[in-house]
């Protein structure tokens, strides 16, 4: 037992926290001039200096445009106020006109805005147009039934992420102690609908649930020999 107390000790030592993770929501009663929004954000900053973001659009069976996240702005407490190299994952779809979805291409085209109200914006809105904004579920059946022409059978819009979109980026000087000082979402494709985040929880460090599952190995290990004894 002392040389797997030991062993446990110098992991412990060795394991300092190498992520940090924030989650953020729109406050509850959040609306648009197009309705009721409910969207959320899990920010990790990283000790390799990335910082990763999943964003998650919650509001079911949007009817506008302007329901649908298509900025996330963060403030970091290092100060950095410029990212790079943003790779981004998320399905999209394509609402038809009747509010039924087909599934879109692999790729989404959000991008970044550095020096955005004193921190970093990850965004829709830019490049090919305001296109890939992030869509909430649909309505009975997986149709968007209360879609009316700015969501359904719009060119201009479609594709949209389907529910959520992950983004990582780099920024200088990032590490797995750094805190996420404020976040805002916005929606629609009018600049200027934002609604601050609402802070969730408290800030955890990934590897304290990386300690704990090590932990129990090791303490299933020494029951089941101190059993076969």
């Amino acid at each position: 037992m002392k040389i797997k107390f030991a062993v446990l000790t110098a992991f412990v030592a060795a394991s300092a926290a190498y992520a940090n993770q924030f989650t953020f929501a729109t406050p509850t009663g959040a609306s648009t001039g197009g309705g009721p929004v409910n969207a959320s954000a899990t920010v990790t900053t990283n000790a390799n200096g990335t910082v990763s973001v999943v964003l998650n659009d919650l509001q079911v069976n949007p009817t506008d445009i302007a329901q649908l996240l298509s900025d996330f702005d963060f403030v970091l407490s290092n100060g950095a106020t410029t990212g790079t190299g943003l790779v981004q994952t998320g399905s999209t779809i394509f609402v038809a006109g009747n509010g039924t979805t087909t599934a879109g291409p692999g790729a989404t085209g959000w991008q970044i805005n550095n020096n955005v109200g004193g921190g970093i914006q990850i965004s829709a809105l830019g490049g090919g147009g305001p296109q890939d904004l992030i869509i909430g579920p649909p309505g009975a059946g997986g149709v968007y039934t209360n879609a009316n022409g700015s969501i359904a059978g719009n060119g201009a819009h479609n594709p949209f992420i389907n529910g959520q979109g992950t983004f990582t980026l780099s920024v200088a000087g990032v590490t797995a102690s750094t805190t996420i000082s404020s976040a805002t979402f916005s929606f629609g494709t009018t600049a200027g609908v934002n609604i601050p985040g609402i802070p969730v929880g408290t800030p955890e460090p990934i590897s304290v649930l990386l300690l704990a599952s090590v932990a129990g190995v090791v303490l299933l290990t020494s029951r089941k020999r101190l059993a076969s004894r």
